[in-house]
């Protein structure tokens, strides 16, 4: 089953004071740990800051089969220094299963009849 998270983050000042040059070094550290994780998670970046949207101004989606590695790539990113030092956090994460109904469907009621 194909796994999609979209996870919200919301950046803060802190984050803003740093120059754009640490910024770029930070964020670099964080695409190293998603890249480390390609295999299994493909990672999407997107500000949303100047967008419309409630108590987030970041957010990822996150498409795996493997929900163990998604865990674990965030754990990494935890223990980050951009999260550690309390640059960022994670606000809110949703969560779909693409294509469930029919998987139930195909595997259960099937099996049922």
């Amino acid at each position: 089953m194909k796994y999609m998270m979209i996870v919200l983050l919301e950046f803060y000042p802190s984050w803003l004071a740093l120059s754009r040059e640490e910024r770029r070094n930070h964020a670099a550290s964080l695409q190293q740990i998603t890249q480390k994780y390609g295999q299994y998670v493909k990672v999407r970046f997107f500000d949303a800051e100047a967008l419309p949207g409630d108590d987030y101004t970041d957010f990822v989606t996150c498409e795996t089969e493997d929900l163990k590695q998604y865990h674990y790539m965030w754990e990494e990113i935890r223990d980050s220094l951009p999260y550690t030092q309390g640059y960022l956090k994670i606000k809110n994460v949703i969560m779909g299963i693409e294509g469930a109904f029919q998987s139930y469907e195909a595997e259960v009621l099937k099996k049922g009849n």
